[in-house]
């Protein structure tokens, strides 16, 4: 089973993926790790992704997630995979691809993303992800308003009843 853990910047990519992997026993993955330096620069200068940029970042990252796949090998990913056509090129040719949404107001997250320090992810491009922003059809939904831990145990819990 692949796992993707998406939503915008500071919804908790990070935080909850690594410890559902964790759990899991599984691998984790963070989407960031697959960007080109072009992608990484642009964003570091506050310019947002375009989907020309982004489409051999998600290429990539499928590569990886059919590999693990054709070996029986799961694995939790992190990445925004804001737009559907996002998570269509992540999930195609993946047999079991899931997808988990982190979800929480602006409001929210902005406070999150204001009190820490993104490698190339500046808090000035949060609005242009929530505009950007397609949440997913079938997908299991995760209100980030509370605890880390109460998240993640809804999360577990909604992977075990699919």
């Amino acid at each position: 089973m692949i796992v993707l853990v998406m939503g915008v910047s500071g919804s908790g990519k990070t935080t909850i993926g690594e410890a559902l992997a964790e759990r899991l026993g599984w691998p984790y993955l963070d989407a960031d790790d697959f960007h080109p330096r072009a992608n990484v620069e642009k964003m570091k200068a506050g310019i947002p992704l375009n989907d020309a940029d982004r489409q051999p970042w998600l290429d990539a990252i499928n590569e990886t997630l059919r590999k693990a796949d054709e070996e029986d090998e799961s694995l939790v990913l992190g990445c925004s995979a804001l737009k559907q056509a996002y998570r269509d090129t992540l999930a195609h040719g993946v047999r079991d691809f899931r997808t988990v949404y982190l979800k929480g107001s602006y409001e929210l997250i902005r406070s999150r993303v204001e009190k820490r320090h993104h490698r190339y992810m500046p808090a000035s491009l949060l609005k242009s992800q929530f505009e950007t922003l397609e949440e997913p059809r079938d997908a299991l939904v995760a209100d980030v308003s509370g605890k880390p831990g109460e998240t993640l145990a809804k999360i577990e819990a909604g992977l075990k009843s699919r």
